[in-house]
């Protein structure tokens, strides 16, 4: 009689831990490549949400107080140095907003600032400047340029 195998033979599970393995060297720079740029994109959009508080500001008087991103409704972020960024004054209507990663951002773009510009003319552009070692241009999020 024949004998009937059972399971799976030891080159089999080797042959598959092999392939995992290999896969995992290969997924997991990838998923820092998305985690890093999800943490870029995250603190552009807290910052842009101080655009709104700044133009409500800049209509009812002409200047907005000096690093005050409480009083605009700005929340603490885990991303940033600090928690919050800083704003200049926007006398005259021009200034900026720098936000500085650091706190729990990965390695890769701990360091890095995004900086929201915006022209007396009240338009807005961002920046991203300071770029640490392990940036990668994937990371800029649309609507801002590497200085």
């Amino acid at each position: 009689m024949k004998a009937v195998q059972k399971g799976f033979t030891l080159i089999e599970l080797m042959i598959v831990i092999a392939i995992i393995g290999i896969l995992a060297a290969i997924a997991l720079p990838l998923y820092q490549d998305y985690i890093s740029r999800s943490q870029v994109t995250r603190v552009y959009g807290e910052l842009s949400a101080l655009k709104t508080g700044i133009e409500a500001e800049l209509t009812q008087s002409s200047s907005v107080p000096a690093n005050s991103p409480a009083s605009l409704g700005f929340t603490n972020s885990t991303l940033l140095v600090n928690g919050v960024p800083t704003n200049t004054n926007f006398a005259n209507g021009a200034g900026t907003i720098v936000g500085t990663l650091g706190g729990s951002a990965n390695p890769s773009v701990s360091g890095a600032t995004i900086t929201l510009s915006r022209a007396a003319t009240g338009v807005w552009t961002c920046t991203i400047g300071s770029r640490p070692t392990g940036w990668k241009a994937k990371f800029v999020p649309r609507g801002c340029t590497a200085s």
